[in-house]
């Protein structure tokens, strides 16, 4: 009789999870994509027209606070901090408004040129439908978090095209352990995700490729690391103090406006912290290295502070996001600046590729506390990036524990320091 309700219940559950892997897909696909599309159509008009970078945030923030206001009646999204809130209390659930309000939000934060990304957003709505299934179906109460590990793993898997990023991130950073079931629905998640992936969408996330690395680069890149946890701990600190100095302002418009022309103005002066920045990194990597100049290398540490500034301003201004993209794109570019920087003064012969990479790994490691997703993630978005996989296992485990080494030291611990930030997040 035990046996006959044990296999009833993974019957359940593989079905269940099918069915959350199936809307958690389509809902990461399409938000991926019509975000992509709708922000590189917007940038390409505004280029001409730079005076719009002021305003466009504020369009987009206003449109998001007005949507929230009379749409969602008033009800506000806290990010990943209600995902572990329905995980730690059985009775806490992830309402299904969660699914569109994550949506629609983060779409307009990053089409309009907050800085920030859509993967909390996609993170948040996807766990969302793995709750919304598991209470419509009344699957057993044991399987609540296994249901949405699986739709977070399926919106990972499908923003990145990184499966093995995907599960580890349900894992890491959503369930904090492994048990058969939520291995079997994140396996079964993935699975579905990718061979979607593959058929509909099968490219990377940056079109370059890696061919080698230099044994001889391994101080620099041990530097790099060192730095980007260093950045990282920036990065988390901006985010918690920017988030609870907004929240102080009671007058909506002025909190609104206030945040968001000042990303306007961030971005006016470098266009590259327009929305996700990924397009920034493709600009970087093909520019004429015989030609660097000071000012081009104080530009780029100029961005490396600014971008985690201007994704904490969107963030406390009301835009809806995180810090996956903007971590990538901020560690990407300090790499390049290392990089360009010891080939120009101490003649040394560094790949700039591979330094953007293990930079863009080493940050997201840091500022998200989970390693092997950025290890296995960073892999997967330039073609044949296994061919860094060492360097890149040193550089998320260096940065990480720099980050925790002086989180120590500073008034949070790192674990508090992490779940502050989860939940002043969007």
């Amino acid at each position: 009789m035990r046996k006959e309700v044990i296999r009833k219940g993974y019957y359940n559950l593989v079905l269940n999870t099918i069915l959350v892997v199936f809307l958690a897909t389509l809902l990461g696909y399409s938000l991926k994509n019509s975000t992509a599309f709708f922000e590189e159509s917007l940038l390409e008009k505004v280029h001409h027209f730079p005076i719009f970078y002021f305003f466009l945030p504020s369009i987009g923030i206003t449109i998001i606070y007005f949507t929230r206001k009379h749409l969602f009646k008033g009800k506000q999204n806290k990010g990943i901090k209600e995902v572990y809130n329905t995980l730690e209390n059985r009775k806490d659930e992830l309402p299904f408004y969660k699914i569109p309000s994550h949506y629609i939000n983060g779409f307009l934060t990053v089409v309009f040129g907050g800085s920030t990304g859509v993967e909390v957003s996609t993170v948040v709505a996807t766990a969302a439908i793995g709750s919304a299934v598991y209470k419509k179906e009344k699957v057993a109460n044991t399987y609540k978090t296994e249901l949405i590990c699986a739709g977070v793993a399926a919106g990972v898997t499908t923003l990145f095209g990184s499966p093995i990023a995907g599960l580890l991130f349900a894992i890491e950073v959503i369930s904090r352990k492994v048990t058969k079931t939520i291995f079997l629905s994140c396996v079964i998640s993935i699975t579905i995700a990718q061979t979607f992936m593959y058929f509909f969408d099968n490219n990377k996330l940056f079109d370059f490729e890696v061919f080698h690395w230099k044994y001889q680069a391994i101080p620099y890149m041990v530097l790099l690391s060192i730095l980007a946890g260093i950045i990282a701990v920036f990065f988390t600190k901006s985010v918690i103090f920017i988030k609870s100095a907004f929240g102080k302002i009671k007058n909506n418009f002025i909190r609104v406006n206030t945040g968001a022309l000042l990303v306007g103005t961030a971005i006016f002066m470098f266009p590259a912290l327009y929305g996700d920045s990924y397009h920034a990194i493709p600009e970087l990597l093909h520019t004429d290295y015989q030609t660097i100049s000071i000012g081009f290398l104080l530009s780029l540490v100029l961005i490396v502070f600014l971008k985690p500034l201007a994704a904490s301003l969107t963030l406390g201004a009301g835009g809806d996001g995180g810090v996956f993209a903007p971590s990538i794109v901020t560690g990407a570019i300090l790499g390049i600046f290392v990089a360009l920087f010891c080939n120009h003064y101490f003649k040394t012969e560094l790949i700039v590729l591979n330094f953007a990479l293990i930079g863009a790994a080493a940050m997201l490691s840091a500022a998200i506390h989970a390693p092997l997703t950025a290890l296995f993630l960073t892999c997967n978005i330039v073609d044949n990036g296994f061919a860094l996989f060492l360097p890149l296992l040193v550089g998320v485990f260096i940065a990480k524990l720099m980050a925790s080494f002086l989180c120590k030291h500073t008034v949070y611990s790192y674990e508090k320091g992490y779940k502050k930030l989860s939940i002043h997040l969007k």
